[in-house]
């Protein structure tokens, strides 16, 4: 994957994570929150987590010295 194209791959990911834990807070603060939504929301989460140490990993690869 090109440089640029990486970095730009994993700023949208950041920033749909970041999206996910607004979302997660706003819904948990609901009178009577959807447990099921919530549950979904933090699953994609941890999938995007999961991805951004990929990417990230392919990026900037850990250097053994």
């Amino acid at each position: 994957m090109e440089g640029d194209e990486g970095d730009r791959r994993l700023s949208m990911l950041r920033q749909e994570h970041r999206d996910l834990d607004a979302a997660i807070a706003a819904l948990a603060a609901m009178p009577q929150p959807d447990q099921i939504q919530i549950a979904r929301l933090k699953k994609r989460k941890l999938r995007l987590k999961d991805e951004i140490a990929v990417l990230q990993d392919a990026i900037l690869p850990d250097i053994i010295a």
